[in-house]
């Protein structure tokens, strides 16, 4: 399959699992799904970045090789919504290996305390500064009160999420 022209076939649910099912649990196919994204343009970028966190979603292991690159790419100015959405959810579906622990918080960090970012980028940031915390409890003093005054101003859904965070963080 020729990964940039499926991307800019369509953009849709059934174009993203027609992408997801091709690449299965295949290490050489994701590898290729990540040269796609990181190669662009702007809008195969934006639109590999879905299939991109449903293969993570699926087969977690996938993304060790490239999660350098993949982090690299998404702390760029020019990174599209799409792609800051996809990859910071995807984050949520894995466990950060040590090395990369530091660098995927101070990207959730900025990520969330920025208001002018996505209501979506911001709350998955928010799960995995939740999920990071529950490993590195010296974390968990600076989340468990970023979040409470982050709620205030949220959406009903930020602020559902927010509440079962702190509910895993406090328990």
């Amino acid at each position: 399959m020729d990964l940039k022209k499926a991307a800019l076939k369509e953009h849709s649910k059934a174009q993203c699992r027609i992408i997801v099912n091709y690449i299965g649990h295949s290490r050489s196919r994701f590898a290729d799904l990540v040269s796609v994204f990181l190669a662009g343009p702007y809008r195969v970028t934006q639109r590999i970045a879905w299939p991109l966190s449903y293969c993570i979603e699926e087969k977690p292991d996938l993304i060790h090789p490239h999660l350098n690159a993949i982090l690299k790419y998404v702390q760029q100015a020019d990174a599209s919504v799409s792609a800051k959405r996809n990859v910071i959810r995807l984050l949520q579906f894995i466990e950060i290996p040590k090395k990369h622990q530091g660098t995927v918080a101070d990207i959730c960090f900025k990520f969330f305390n920025d208001h002018k970012e996505s209501i979506a980028v911001r709350a998955f940031s928010m799960t995995v500064l939740a999920n990071l915390a529950m490993h590195l409890p010296e974390l968990r003093n600076e989340v468990i009160p970023l979040i409470e005054d982050q709620m205030p101003y949220g959406s009903a859904g930020f602020i559902s999420r927010g509440r079962k965070l702190l509910k895993k963080l406090k328990g």
